[in-house]
């Protein structure tokens, strides 16, 4: 349990990271950011066999793809929080010349991003690709990814899907977070997609469904059972069922915090339901 606490202290402070991170400048997307705290914590902190320090090749070590890149705060958040780069560089998201693009790009050189992601839809080609590098390179280290469940939208997604199972690419967990959100409102009102473990499976792919999405001990269990179903013939997909603005009372059961900061007041209130844990940047 002390470890659980550790983990659940770090996710509070990582959401203190992404308000603060998005007020600052009046932009971002703190929404989905923080409705995927937990799972980013629970993933660089436990899942994840990686290295302590950052190579771009990836070699003997799991990796993790981010595809709906605007949710940029969360990952530059526990990316500091793990060691990759000084928390301090929190500071300078989405300033000019910053490394902490609102987008992740590879060109800045930021430790820990390997892919520039954003354009939606590509981040599942990817990581297909990473996976298959590291089945040439016998390398039996496992490729993590994450997508959005309005992201699904995009075809391209279902063409590397079909693509993933054919070449029985089993080294690969890709998360679907599943909040029934996007940037225009719900998602069946936007593109009902009907149901995503139906097809899943029906292009051959196993799925795992964590119901408490933003549970750390939920989260573990889950993927450890996705971890378990790795090497069998079949590439496998969790459903991972999250709050938008997790966190934040104001914040969720909405899609109006995808993309929009809070104001001063805003902010205040947040942060008090946050309590700092581990020291703000």
């Amino acid at each position: 349990m002390s470890n659980i606490k550790k983990l659940q202290d770090l996710t509070t402070q990582v959401r203190r990271d992404i308000l603060r991170m998005v007020h600052k400048v009046n932009s971002g997307h703190p929404g989905g950011s923080l409705g995927c705290a937990e799972f980013f914590v629970a993933l660089y902190e436990e899942i994840m066999d990686r290295k302590d320090h950052f190579e771009m090749d990836g070699i003997g070590e799991d990796l993790f793809f981010l595809s709906n890149g605007h949710i940029s705060p969360v990952y530059y958040s526990v990316l500091a929080r793990s060691g990759y780069f000084s928390v301090d560089e929190l500071n300078t998201f989405r300033l000019i010349n910053s490394r902490l693009q609102g987008h992740p790009t590879t060109h800045e050189g930021l430790e820990g991003i390997r892919i520039a992601s954003g354009s939606l839809g590509q981040g599942m080609s990817v990581a297909i690709g990473a996976a298959q590098a590291k089945k040439l390179n016998n390398d039996s280290h496992l490729i993590y990814s994450l997508h959005g469940d309005g992201e699904l939208q995009e075809g391209q997604n279902w063409e590397a899907i079909m693509y993933a199972s054919a070449k029985k690419v089993d080294n690969i967990i890709s998360t679907i977070d599943l909040n029934g959100k996007q940037i225009d409102g719900a998602t069946d009102d936007v593109l009902p997609m009907g149901s995503i473990k139906q097809k899943f499976e029906a292009f051959g792919w196993t799925v795992v469904e964590i119901e408490e999405g933003n549970n750390i001990e939920g989260i573990l269990e889950g993927m450890a059972e996705a971890k378990s179903r790795t090497g069998k013939g079949q590439p496998v997909c969790i459903l991972l069922k999250t709050e938008m603005g997790n966190g934040v009372d104001f914040m969720m059961h909405t899609h109006a915090w995808h993309g929009k900061a809070p104001n001063d007041e805003q902010l205040e209130i947040a942060l008090k339901q946050n309590a700092e844990t581990l020291g703000d940047y």
